[in-house]
């Protein structure tokens, strides 16, 4: 299933999200916006993995002088994912 999210005080402005509900894990994240290296590479680096384990090495991650990032955010729309269908 794919879940659009938006990112809350980061460059990016759009985060699309394939989840495989069997066994919920992540198929494929895009973001739109943000540094294309860095937000290109944490896609890749989830991709395959279990929502929780993301969320975990996700979360609470700053950029720079703020106090949430990219993947922050992708660690917020995986939970609001699992809060809605799980």
């Amino acid at each position: 299933m794919q879940y659009t999210y938006i990112p809350k005080g980061t460059c990016s402005k759009q985060m699309i999200i394939d989840i495989n509900e069997k066994d919920n894990t992540i198929n494929s994240v895009k973001i739109i916006g943000g540094c294309p290296g860095n937000t290109v590479g944490v896609s890749k680096l989830v991709e395959g993995r279990k929502i929780q384990d993301v969320i975990k090495m996700l979360k609470g991650i700053p950029c720079g002088i703020k106090k949430t990032s990219c993947p922050d955010q992708l660690s917020k729309a995986l939970e609001e994912i699992i809060s809605n269908n799980v």
